[in-house]
């Protein structure tokens, strides 16, 4: 049996903190959603689970009244004999600036 592991991002116009608690308020009701992610200054959406993208795009779109456009749409297949060679999922944004800092030890 296979399952479909999906990571897709949309844009949403989020104006004010009004459309901000609609997009989430709608994203918190879809139980096929695993995780989600409101970049509210870039008006981007993130979201993970098993779902079918097309579906959740018209769900969003029927409960907040707002356009949604897909930007990007990553699928991962998971079978029981190669759940350990999966790649690790990796979201490039401009906004997402992670600094390392060397760990120090001590002398």
């Amino acid at each position: 049996m296979t399952e479909r592991i999906c990571c897709m991002v949309m844009r949403i116009n989020i104006d004010c903190n009004g459309c901000y608690r609609k997009v989430r308020r709608a994203l918190l009701d879809m139980k096929e959603l695993e995780t989600h992610l409101i970049e509210k200054k870039q008006c981007r959406v993130s979201v993970c689970g098993r779902f079918v993208p097309r579906d959740v795009a018209i769900k969003i779109r029927k409960k907040t009244n707002r356009r949604v456009e897909i930007l990007e749409i990553q699928e991962f297949s998971i079978n029981d004999e190669q759940t350990h060679e999966e790649k690790p999922l990796m979201i490039t944004s401009n906004t997402w600036n992670l600094e390392t800092k060397p760990i120090l030890k001590p002398v």
